[in-house]
């Protein structure tokens, strides 16, 4: 035997040397894998909080949409007085234009599912604002009638595009406070198109033509914002079917039974989007002419109580975005369908232009939050598949109502006397409220 001059231990003399050597390869390796995993896991906090960041770059980008979309209305009727005496036509044509611009954002809305699955939302709020820029340039430079009936095109189908593209968008992606501001954005446009407009009749004869001009370089800019935030839509966030941002389930209503869009509760759901923005419309557009003829208002005082009913209406669904996630949609319906009822009862009742006034706030501010939160409840109602394509049924009944309503309310004044504004007001939020308690027990 040949003896070594340095000690040896015997049980590691006794081991095989690949039983000495896996445990430092293996120390190694599994330091290289922790190391790896290190960086998977930074890199995935780092997107993470890439896409949060954007998400909250896109909220912005998708209210400055409403905003847009909200612009033109309005506007048509402040400037109409001008532009009929201007191009030498009938009064009585406002109408029949403005019926076109519906019609055609019905079909753009009933078209929104089957665009929005080939081009995506994005790009469809771009087209869509380029339309109704377009439209309103149109208007700026009509020359004749031709031009108003063809820019009735582009403002009809750009504006029915957006509206069901955004609205399903954040009520697949967004917590209901979201789709109330939204709302709330339409407003702010709404309110601003024919403030601008108004301002600019005051300029010369045919000011309304830079009314629209400014309007349109308005939309214009958007188009831009729009263009260069594109790459923001696929950093949305996700929300789970009845839950927030963060894909949690709300504790505010329970799970309830998804029905497919070809149901009872799609119909219902249309229609009670179709009878409360013909309500809507019918009370903004008769009002002033019930409080004339019935309260003896004057057309100023008549004039300020609208102004009031619209600012309820853009005051009612901000307000309410504070407070919708906490108590949940069906809840703020009910509540809101009863503070409705209220307000049309008062207005139904002798009770004088400050009562008048008073029940217009009420009316506005607390039927405000059904348009909203009835559609960001669709996702909780319906198959995630059937979502977009009800979204865009309910946004087209809307577009129908809100020009069949006030012209059937139009006829029956006509016919019998401005009294009967009041009873259409009370009557159609009761069936309002029916039709939703309806929806509610079939979803």
């Amino acid at each position: 035997m040949v003896w070594s001059n340095y000690p040896v231990d015997p049980v590691s003399e006794l081991k095989p040397q690949s039983a000495v050597s896996v445990p430092a390869k293996a120390r190694h390796y599994g330091g290289e894998m922790d190391k790896k995993r290190m960086v998977q896991s930074t890199a995935l906090e780092q997107g993470r909080g890439m896409t949060a960041r954007s998400a909250r770059w896109l909220l912005p980008v998708i209210y400055r949409g409403f905003i847009s979309l909200g612009l033109p209305d309005g506007s048509l009727g402040t400037a109409w007085p001008q532009i009929h005496r201007t191009l030498d036509l009938a009064v009585g044509l406002a109408g029949p234009l403005l019926l076109t611009a519906t019609l055609f954002g019905a079909v753009s809305s009933l078209m929104s599912s089957w665009i929005i699955h080939r081009i995506s939302t994005g790009p469809v709020v771009l087209i869509s604002c380029l339309l109704t820029a377009s439209g309103l340039l149109m208007l700026a430079y009509a020359p004749n009638v031709v031009w108003l009936w063809a820019a009735a095109v582009p403002l009809g189908f750009g504006a029915g595009a957006v509206d069901a593209s955004l609205n399903g968008f954040v009520a697949k992606h967004y917590e209901a406070r979201h789709m109330s501001w939204l709302h709330g954005c339409w407003g702010v446009g709404a309110t601003a198109g024919p403030f601008v407009m108004a301002a600019a009749l005051t300029t010369s004869d045919d000011g309304w033509r830079t009314g629209y001009l400014v309007l349109g370089g308005s939309q214009f800019a958007l188009v831009g914002l729009f263009a260069v935030t594109l790459g923001l839509w696929k950093f949305a966030p996700s929300r789970t079917r009845g839950g927030s941002d963060d894909g949690s389930v709300s504790s505010a209503e329970p799970k309830t039974l998804t029905m497919p869009a070809r149901s009872v509760a799609g119909a219902i759901s249309a229609g009670l989007f179709a009878l409360y923005v013909g309500l809507e419309v019918l009370a903004g557009l008769w009002v002033a002419t019930f409080l004339v003829g019935m309260r003896g208002a004057s057309p100023a005082e008549a004039g300020w109580c609208v102004t009031a009913y619209y600012a309820s209406i853009m005051t009612g669904r901000f307000l309410i975005g504070f407070v919708v996630d906490r108590w949940g949609n069906r809840r703020v319906v009910r509540g809101a369908l009863g503070v409705g009822l209220l307000g049309v009862v008062i207005f139904a009742l002798p009770v004088g232009l400050i009562g008048s006034a008073v029940a217009l706030v009420l009316i506005g501010g607390g039927l405000s939050v059904i348009y909203p939160s009835l559609m960001h409840e669709v996702p909780r109602r319906f198959r995630p598949e059937d979502v977009q394509r009800v979204i865009g049924w309910q946004n087209s009944a809307a577009y129908l109502g809100g020009a069949f309503f006030p012209l059937v309310a139009g006829g029956l004044i006509q016919w019998v006397g401005v009294w009967v504004v009041p009873v259409f007001l009370v009557m159609g939020v009761i069936v309002l409220q029916l039709g939703v308690a309806r929806l509610d027990r079939l979803t």
